[in-house]
């Protein structure tokens, strides 16, 4: 549980401190767009092979297929919902995108520390945490730009990051004694939520920023994902 925690609180920490980047800093939009675009390809490759590849071998094909179509669809109607509500360009609607986004990360950031040692979860987390940071920053920009005070949106930012802390810790709590076949399912349907995620907001807001260099940069978080998992398998 202490792993669990402290894990937990570095990638959700990432999102107060993306919130203050966004908010005090002067990063480029090219600069974020790479940014996102790296922490993309890191988190795709990490939900594949830390979600839907162990499910797949400790389950089956049919398991891991239901959850992923499951977790995509859901995500789809949601995200929908959000953007005809709240509109989502707007800073209300990139927190809501975001906190819909980061529930299924963190829940799958809490069923993968389930009998992991300390460094098995190393790609998930480290994806995680890097997707967070240029995320919150967008947001929060966007939110300071809508006319909140900088208090306030950093305040939103840390009750959104207590709220993901808590899908994850409920997910490594609750999900502890759930068979196998299941757990594949809640697995793979968090990992169908993010790569959906990934295509509907991460990608085509990082190609909208930097659109000469996302491919690279896209490629540059596989790689990236492909060495934090090496470090895990040490």
């Amino acid at each position: 549980m202490t792993m669990t925690l402290i894990v937990v609180a570095v990638v959700s920490g990432a999102l107060l401190v993306g919130a203050a980047w966004g908010i005090y800093g002067t990063l480029s939009k090219r600069t974020e767009g790479f940014l996102i675009a790296l922490a993309g390809g890191a988190l795709l490759l990490s939900v594949v092979s830390e979600l839907i590849e162990p499910s797949i071998e400790k389950s089956s094909v049919f398991h891991a297929m239901l959850g992923v179509a499951a977790g995509a669809i859901v995500f789809a109607v949601v995200d929908y919902l959000i953007d005809e509500k709240w509109g989502g360009e707007s800073g209300g609607g990139l927190l809501a995108a975001i906190t819909l986004d980061g529930i299924p990360e963190n829940l799958a950031l809490g069923v993968a520390l389930i009998g992991a040692g300390p460094l098995e979860v190393a790609a998930l987390a480290g994806s995680i945490l890097l997707s967070n940071l240029p995320e919150a920053a967008g947001g929060a920009r966007a939110m300071s730009g809508d006319g909140h005070s900088k208090g306030k949106v950093m305040l939103m930012w840390a009750a959104t990051a207590a709220l993901l802390s808590a899908a994850a810790i409920i997910g490594n709590i609750a999900l502890a004694g759930v068979g196998e076949e299941w757990l594949a399912i809640i697995r793979c349907f968090a990992a169908g939520a993010v790569v959906a995620s990934l295509a509907t907001e991460v990608f085509p807001q990082a190609y909208k920023e930097d659109r000469h260099w996302a491919g690279i940069a896209t490629a540059l978080g596989v790689i990236l994902a492909f060495v934090l998992g090496d470090l895990g398998a040490v």
